[in-house]
Parts: C-alpha cells; structure tokens; sequence
C-alpha cells in the first residue's frame, strides 16, 4: 500500500523510473541487447501526478470552439459527478414515504432518534405492538416516556436521523430523509474520490454510478438504519485522506532540489527532514472517524486501519522524495502528528455526541458513578458513568446470539448468500394493486445488485494481483477500504449479524470494479484493435449490472408484482 511502482494498465497510473543523481534530465540510456531505457520522470510528477487535461473532441464536433470547449471539458470534473448524483437522488427521494410502516429495524432508530430530539437522550417506548401503529395512526399519538433506557449503540447516527425528523415530523419520509440524502451525497463523494484515486474523470463517474444502482445501498439510503450513516462517514474521511495524500506530496515535491534544466530528482536529504506542513484534512479525517464510531462501534475498526494506511502513505511518499530511511522519516517527522490528528480527535468528537446524554438527569446510568469511590474517582464521574454504560453495551453486543431467520455468516456477503428480507406482504388478488389470479408479493429486499458483487469478487482478486505483485498504491488502498469494513465481522461468526452490514464498504467494491474496467479499456498506447475489444467488453458488463439493478428494482421498493414475478427473482434458495 506504500509503493509507487509503475502501473501498466488502467486510468491514472503512476509512472515511475530510476534516476540517478548527476544524469541529465530526459536522457535516454542504452539498454541490455542496445535497446534504449524509457524516459525518466521527473520526480514532483511520480509524488502527485496531474490530472491529465480533458478531451475537447466531443464538444468541437459538437460545433463549439476552441475556448468554449476546453472550458466545457474542465467543467466535467464537477459536472459529472453532479449529473451522477442528480440520477441518485432522484432514485432515493422517489416515493421515499412508501411503504407508510416502520421497517425491519426502523421500530428501533425512528424512535430512539425522536427521543433524543426531545429528550437529548433515549427515553422510553411501549412495546413495538403498541408504539408502532400509534405513530402511525391519524390522529398520532407519541408515547414516549423520559425514563432512560438501555440502547445497544451510541448516538450519531440517531441524530443523523432525528434530524429530518425535527425537519418534517415522525413520519416514514421524515425518518428517511436523512439516510437517503447521505446516500446520494456518498455517490457524489465516490465520483470525487475515484476520480482523484485515478487520476480520471471516467472511472470516477463510473464508480459512483455503480454505487448508485446497487442494490444494497439503495435500499439502506430509504431505511432509517444506523449502517448507511457510517458508510457515508467513512467514505468522507478516506477522501480527506486522499486529499491530504496528494497535499503532503505535493509539499515535498515543492522541497525538492531542482537542477539547472528545470528536474527535480529524489533528495534524501528533503526525503527525510523535509516538513509536509499544516494537515487540516487529516484532522478533518480524524473527526468524521469519530462520527462513525459514533455512529456505530465498527467504526471504530476504520480508525485503526486508515490510521495505519495514511502512515504507510507517508511511507512511501518519503521513499520516493529520495529518504534512505523513510520509516524512520516518518517516526521522526509525521508519525507523531498522524496519531495526534486522528486517534485523539476521534475520540474527542466521540465523547462530544454524547453531550446530551451528559447534560440529562434521566439517561440511561447518567449517575451511575455519583458518589462512587475506588481507584478511578479520580475521574470525573459522568466519564466514570458512561464507561460503565458502554461496559455494558460491549457485553450485550459480544454476547448476542439470538437466532435470527436472516442472519447469515460473512463468509456469504460478498456473493450476496443471504440477503435480508426488511418487509414482505403477500396481496391477495384485488388488494393493493394485486390483479394475478395466484396472488402477489411485496418485498423489501436487502440485496446488492448481483452481477455488481460477483464483478466485484473478480475485481477484488485482481486488486491482490495489483497489489501484491505491481506495488500498486491505488488498489491497496481499495483493499484496505474493503478490509476495514469487512474483515473485523470474522472475529464474531457466532454472534447474530446480518449482510446488510457490508454496505459500509460498497462504496470501496464499486471503486474495485472502478478500477478493473479500466484494466479492461486497456493500457496507454493500447492498439485501436485492444482498445475495441476492452471498450465493448467494458460496456458490457456495465450494462449488464444496470440491467440486473432495473430487474430487481421491484423488490428494492416493495411494489406490488405477480407472485410468479417476485419468484423468478429468487435466483438462490438462500434469498427466501
């Protein structure tokens, strides 16, 4: 993940050459066999690449000219992703009311976060039976109580939520309001990010487009659920990180010694004591890693892996500078800033979401700690009280293991084994728009799209391959996205989980398939004859995972279709 080895296909890549001190600038040196030694690239170019300009073909046949072109070109940069998240939202806010119900665990989120909207803390509920069709009912009658209760996660991510219920009521669109515009701004998001991960508008956009049609995080981005909130939280802080990547780099690309021809080669003096000033992304990634956590505690597992990513970034930015020691570089000069601008920003931004419990009489254990002596009195009791709180929450989460018809084992996700139904009706013929004489279904299905995770299966191993055996910085990083949301589900197999959980690394298989389709475009210099085959290939199988989206897109929404029409979409017995 710290290399910056040459990549032979794909968008963006990084170019890299030896340069020996003293050789003049763009020489050509004789080969083995008198074949004659690529270029050599000037160092400032291998730590940040440029965007390559835009192409104004399309527009000049279009009848602009020159000017108004490139300007139009430069413009896609923005407008791209912005058309991309435009076609994502509309997606997410159409008919985001319906169904009029509290789904799978909106009974849970929708209420806590109306609770801390009024309260600032969890208050009380009857059981779901009772509270649910009482919210629900015209006229609506709200039956909460100011008696703290016990939650299993801590409390962003109900603000998130709470907010669009203080926007537009308790109703299913103001519940949903919050996820589903976080949802489109993700996409939006993934655009950028991809587009500066390699270096090409196209694949960017491409990127962000998958993430808009699949399956999974659609669905999340019209439920009121906690995941979609740390997906979004954790795709922001990996592009403050790539933010801050390319501007530390940049820094020492500025510190680098130029000789008289205008080339800048790699100086370990600059490599190992040069400075990559102030980090405001980095702090700004430190933050919303604390959000997520937040949000939910496998968030916390997020901090621990980009941390660990953005000091291997610093790592192999050194190393190119010229360092001879760049892990040593790093100790000395940036390691220290990397841990005090994310691990204890992030928990500070944690402890700052509890303000309203702290402020409360009534939460859950708020006095718990009160009067209490012993070795830790010396802390201040509402810190004492909430460890014991969050003591407990750790019990119960490690401790679960409540069977569940849905819950399935990480091993299944990435080929999408056992999706989690969040409602199901069965019509009778007349009822609901039902007309099928053998009656009709009315699903909500947590389902990623098909083709797009099984694509991603093949992207992922060849990210590996790019990773392990090129150096390639882009597909570790996607890889360490992937990890990061995914891996830490193995240590709890025994525990109840559920599939929808891996929506917080979509984002990270989307820019994997990104990045494999541009393998499939094929390398710069490519003949017309490979690039033809890579393009038709390419666009066939974004097609085709668009086309599998609109298939399914009834069981995304829950509308009603014929019971032998929701049945055909059953491709596994498992999805039942």
């Amino acid at each position: 993940m710290t290399s910056d080895t040459p990549t032979r296909s794909g968008v963006g890549a990084d170019a890299r050459t030896a340069v020996r001190p003293g050789s003049a600038p763009w020489a050509q040196r004789p080969g083995r066999l008198g074949r004659t030694a690529a270029p050599r690239t000037d160092t400032r170019t291998r730590l940040v690449p440029p965007f390559p300009e835009p192409d104004t073909r399309l527009w000049a046949w279009l009848g602009l000219g020159p000017r108004p072109a490139l300007l139009l070109a430069r413009s896609t940069g923005w407008l791209g992703p912005l058309l991309v998240a435009v076609f994502a939202g509309a997606l997410r806010f159409w008919h985001l009311g319906s169904p009029r119900a509290l789904v799978f665990d909106e009974t849970f989120y929708a209420k806590d976060s109306w609770s801390m909207l009024r309260l600032g803390y969890e208050g009380t509920w009857p059981d779901r039976k009772v509270a649910d069709p009482q919210i629900l009912a015209h006229p609506q009658v709200i039956p909460l109580s100011d008696a703290g209760s016990f939650v299993a996660h801590p409390p962003m991510g109900k603000w998130v939520i709470a907010a669009g219920e203080g926007l537009f009521g308790l109703d299913p669109f103001g519940w949903r309001v919050m996820t589903a515009l976080l949802g489109t701004l993700s996409v939006l998001m993934l655009c950028r990010i991809g587009r500066r991960l390699f270096r090409s508008t196209v694949l960017g956009c491409l990127a962000g487009a998958l993430l808009a049609v699949d399956g999974l995080h659609f669905v999340m981005s019209r439920t009121a659920l906690l995941d979609i909130v740390v997906m979004f939280f954790v795709l922001a802080a990996f592009g403050c990180l790539l933010v801050d990547r390319d501007r530390a780099r940049a820094r020492l690309a500025a510190a680098l010694p130029v000789d008289g021809d205008g080339f800048a080669r790699p100086d370990a003096y600059t490599g190992e004591h040069a400075g990559t000033g102030p980090r405001p992304w980095r702090l700004a990634a430190g933050v919303l890693l604390g959000l997520a956590a937040a949000s939910k505690w496998n968030g916390l597992y997020v901090l621990v892996f980009l941390t660990a990513l953005t000091v291997l970034w610093d790592v192999g930015s050194r190393r190119v500078a010229g360092a001879y020691g760049p892990y040593r570089a790093v100790l000395r000069k940036d390691f220290g800033r990397s841990v005090l601008s994310m691990v204890p920003v992030a928990v500070l931004t944690y402890l700052a979401t509890w303000t309203g419990w702290f402020l409360s009489d009534k939460g859950y254990a708020r006095h718990w700690a009160d009067g209490r002596g012993g070795t830790w009195s010396w802390i201040p009791a509402p810190l004492r009280s909430l460890w014991h709180y969050e003591h407990a929450v750790y019990q119960f989460n490690v401790g679960l293991h409540t069977p569940h018809r849905y819950q399935s084992n990480p091993w299944s996700w990435l080929v999408q084994g056992r999706p989690v139904a969040f409602s199901y009706e069965s019509p009778k013929p007349g009822q609901d728009g039902c007309h099928a004489a053998a009656g009709c279904s009315q699903e909500i299905l947590g389902l990623g799209t098909p083709l797009l995770w099984w694509a991603a299966c093949a992207a992922l191993l060849y990210l590996l391959f790019r990773w392990a055996l090129r150096r390639d910085w882009r597909a570790g990083a996607v890889l360490c996205g992937v990890g990061a949301g995914y891996l830490p589900w193995f240590n709890y197999q025994d525990r109840t989980i559920f599939s929808f959980y891996a929506v917080v690394f979509v984002p990270f298989l989307c820019l994997a398939v990104a990045m494999m389709v541009g393998a499939l475009l094929g390398p710069p210099g490519a003949d017309e004859r490979r690039r033809l085959i890579g393009t038709v290939s390419a666009g066939a199988l974004v097609l085709l995972i668009v086309w599998n989206f609109i298939y399914f897109f009834p069981i995304y929404t829950g509308q009603t279709i014929p019971y032998a029409d929701w049945h055909a979409r059953m491709w596994l017995d498992t999805w039942i």
